[in-house]
């Protein structure tokens, strides 16, 4: 299993819910305060909290997409 997050800059508050839930995934720029998507692809053991802070983000500026991986059978 594969997760994508995107971010939309232009509807981001700058509210920060994201920043203090999982720093290593988000962050907020110096000038606008808006959020900056450091890792795309986060580790697994980050899921929980990438989703957590998708769901506190008061204006729904974080989509999460699971990609799940299928094997080839032979």
């Amino acid at each position: 299993m594969t997760m994508r997050i995107t971010v939309d800059r232009e509807l981001c508050a700058g509210a920060g819910n994201c920043v203090a839930t999982v720093s290593e995934v988000f962050d907020q720029d110096e000038k606008e305060g808006l959020v900056l998507l450091q890792i795309e692809e986060p580790p697994q053991d980050l899921y929980e909290l990438v989703e957590t802070a998708a769901q506190m983000c008061p204006v729904g500026a974080i989509e999460i997409e699971i990609e799940e991986r299928v094997s080839a059978s032979s």
